[in-house]
């Protein structure tokens, strides 16, 4: 039996990253799963919606792949859910993952620009969960995790640290920021009705393909996408009278929980990233964003160009 039989479970953004990750633990404990992406995703070299299909229906459960460009406000959200639904059944788990980022300074955002963040960041989070919500609150349990990200911390200063999320995240940390804070209120809202509503960030950076393949961060800031996939697996399956209304990191939410930590398929223990050898690996990465130890240059923009 796994630890989500028989849910099904709609995960946003999950040709590959972080989202099919935790898709393909949520398959591994045997929800039902379906994956959306954009029609035709930049840097498909690294990984597609046909091929996490593929990858996810070898755990025999049914998957379902929609192409679905969430950052099209002419599209209708709620129809994304329709065809979820129509094939595997109501929706009992939500993980809005699909973002827009990139660090620029103030002056150099478009309106433009910035309205394609709103789209991803802001809008087709509050229209899926505005169409879930109802049928989990009727059937009296659900959860909700919502991706977010460290920029959204406020930095310290002055001086301020010399790293990208604290000079130039006014709009990728801000909207991030913003979705922390009505993920809380929605939680409060509809607490005691048996619906979960979380924030989950990596700690500081999650290995994905795109940054494996064209960033360069130092190690000491990377988590394995397992780690992810862990910390969104329990917060899939959390007690919605305990653990709700969180914006969390992943490693320190692995720390706090003391849960073993498995990789993406759920099989095998990730060795170094149990929960007693995570506090030094977590500091490690606050003194980082704090400014106390800096890493130069980390090429993440590179990412962010490419897989437009």
């Amino acid at each position: 039996m796994g630890a989500v039989d028989g849910k099904v479970a709609l995960v946003t953004g999950a040709s590959r990253g972080i989202g099919k990750a935790i898709a393909t633990r949520l398959a591994a404990e045997g929800a039902a799963v379906a994956i959306c992406s954009r029609p035709h995703p930049g840097l498909a070299q690294l990984g597609t919606l046909d091929t996490a299909r593929a990858e996810l229906e070898a755990f025999g459960g049914p998957v379902l792949a929609v192409p679905f460009d969430l950052g099209d406000p002419g599209l209708d959200r709620a129809t994304l859910v329709d065809q979820v639904e129509a094939a595997l059944g109501p929706i009992g788990i939500l993980v809005n993952n699909v973002a827009a980022g990139g660090f620029r300074p103030f002056l150099e955002w478009t309106d433009a620009q910035i309205q394609s963040n709103l789209e991803l960041n802001f809008w087709s989070y509050w229209h899926l969960i505005r169409r879930v919500l109802p049928g989990m609150l009727e059937r009296g349990e659900g959860w909700i995790c919502n991706l977010s990200s460290v920029t959204a911390r406020v930095p310290v200063g002055p001086p301020f640290p010399e790293t990208a999320p604290a000079r130039a995240g006014t709009i990728y940390g801000g909207t991030k920021a913003m979705m922390d804070r009505w993920t809380v209120s929605l939680a409060a809202e509809v607490y005691g009705q048996g619906v979960a509503v979380n924030t989950l960030a990596p700690e500081a950076a999650a290995l994905t393909e795109a940054l494996a393949e064209y960033a360069t961060l130092p190690e000491y800031l990377c988590e394995p996408l397992d780690t992810m996939a862990e910390a969104a697996l329990a917060l899939c399956t959390a007690d919605p009278a305990t653990l709700t209304g969180q914006v969390t990191t992943s490693l320190q939410l692995l720390v706090d929980l003391d849960r073993p930590v498995h990789d993406v398929t759920g099989r095998t223990l990730l060795a170094d990233w149990q929960p007693s050898a995570l506090p030094p690996r977590i500091e490690k990465m606050l003194q980082h964003q704090a400014g106390e130890i800096t890493s130069g240059p980390t090429g993440v923009e590179n990412v962010t160009n490419r897989g437009r």
